[in-house]
């Protein structure tokens, strides 16, 4: 077992959890003994998930056949999650965009889910609107809205896919469905959308999932804007280059080089798609940046020191990478190399392969997501960091499977944990062979005979009365 917080901690967890008081920053989230291998097929659809704790549990809060039955027009690929962490509603919502990829006939768009009423689930902007495709990219802004952003893009002119690559913001996300405002916004570079993140200077990043995609900062002439009409009115772009670039899965000391200018125009060499937006693959030669292989979802938080950390999955090279936004260092922090805690040995590319989503949870931990066959070899891993100092060659550290996805023909994606409880969990259960995506929330509590007593004398209805004064605390 991982590390086990001592009785009287765990026994104040429980009395907080079931009084619905305010939370802590401890996680029981990392105290599990590490599955020793994938799960296969989960006998249950509304149960998927293989936990690696009796103390864990899950729910499923959502899924498309109930949807489809409501009337909501929805059309699967549950992608990315993001929740509305600021303004008057915050941590009542959950937001997720469809991936559905069709650039003549787009049927992408957006929902969200209601965690104060029942767990309601509304499609808030519908498939198909402004073109939008593919929405993969969920994020929730410094001020208070919704950004999502396209994964399908390609540089070729003579692709109809040359008209996608973009990134929308909902600027009132919270409010009635028939009154959603969902806007293009066009200053940022057109690429293949999956991670965006915010550092604490309100700097955005992103990449380009490509074999070959670059990894991107958007610095707004408007940093402390209070809405995205002002923050993406002017900015300027610049791709990551490790040396002197023209590289490839790079690390060492990096630089910003910028595609360009402050008013967010296309410098000299740089192309631009036949929208006229820059064209953020193409800039990525034009300016030798270093190329990843497959970038695809980042996340960001501090080290024990400090040192504010972008940490980047790539499919393509079985690698997450560690931007150190510091001291503009970029290393490997996971790979194959890495020791497997369940075995002691490098955890080697057949058991931790295509690393897709990153998630962190209330104390800092880094979750790996794969992007594999659900009811064969889809996992989420867990990186034991002890120190939180970035590297995982310590004594004692290294990942370990925490879940293992039992629905065939899906993927785990959009892994997020509650700021609001940090023993609230949500994942999805995306394309499966069903068509039945999912929804599922996964709880953690200090002891089974805690975890027993707050479901059999609570149940959801616990859950629902903490949220409410988490919203109005």
């Amino acid at each position: 077992m991982f590390v086990r917080k001592p009785l009287n901690v765990m026994l104040s967890f429980a009395l907080v959890a079931i009084a619905g008081g305010a939370q802590a920053a401890d996680t029981y989230f990392d105290n599990f003994t590490p599955l020793a291998a994938s799960a296969g097929v989960a006998a249950n659809a509304a149960m998927p998930i293989t936990l690696s704790s009796a103390n864990f549990s899950q729910v499923s809060i959502a899924d498309r056949t109930t949807q489809l039955a409501l009337g909501e027009a929805n059309p699967g690929n549950w992608d990315m999650i993001a929740m509305n962490t600021s303004g008057p509603a915050a941590g009542r919502y959950l937001f997720m965009p469809f991936e559905q990829f069709d650039a003549t006939n787009p049927t992408a768009g957006v929902q969200r889910i209601d965690l104060l009423n029942g767990f309601a689930t509304k499609t808030i902007v519908a498939p198909g609107t402004l073109g939008f495709t593919a929405g993969d990219a969920s994020r929730w802004t410094p001020w208070g809205s919704y950004l999502t952003a396209e994964e399908n893009f390609s540089s070729t002119t003579t692709s109809a896919s040359n008209t996608k690559g973009r990134l929308f913001e909902i600027t009132n996300p919270t409010a009635d469905v028939g009154s959603i405002n969902f806007v293009q916004r066009s200053i940022l570079p057109s690429v293949s959308h999956e991670g965006l993140a915010f550092d604490s200077n309100k700097n955005l990043y992103f990449i380009d999932e490509l074999n070959g995609g670059g990894i991107y900062k958007y610095t707004s002439a408007n940093a402390n804007a209070t809405n995205g009409d002002d923050y993406f009115a002017a900015g300027q772009t610049f791709a990551l280059k490790v040396g002197a670039g023209a590289n490839s899965n790079a690390t060492g000391a990096y630089t910003w080089a910028a595609i360009t200018d402050a008013n967010g125009v296309a410098l000299a060499g740089v192309n631009l798609t036949s929208t006229g937006a820059v064209d953020g693959r193409q800039a990525q030669d034009a300016i030798a940046s270093t190329a990843y292989n497959r970038p695809e979802d980042m996340d960001i938080t501090n080290l024990a020191n400090g040192d504010e950390a972008l940490f980047v999955a790539t499919t393509g090279t079985n690698e997450v990478y560690l931007t150190n936004l510091t001291t503009g260092e970029m290393s490997v922090f996971a790979s194959a190399n890495t020791i497997d805690l369940a075995t002691g040995l490098a955890v080697g590319s057949t058991a931790f392969t295509n690393p897709d989503n990153i998630a962190i949870d209330g104390e800092g931990n880094i979750y790996i997501i794969e992007d594999r066959n659900g009811g064969v070899d889809n996992d989420i891993w867990f990186a034991k960091d002890i120190n939180h100092d970035g590297d995982l060659n310590d004594a004692g550290e290294g990942v370990a499977r925490w879940a293992s996805n039992g629905t065939p023909g899906s993927e785990f994606t959009g892994l997020f944990f509650d700021p609001t409880n940090p023993n609230v969990a949500y994942v999805n259960i995306q394309h499966p062979s069903t068509g039945v995506d999912r929804t599922m929330m996964i709880t953690a509590v200090p002891e089974a005979e805690t975890y027993a007593m707050m479901l059999a004398g609570l149940g959801l209805v616990g859950f629902m009365a903490k949220r409410r004064q988490a919203q109005n605390s």
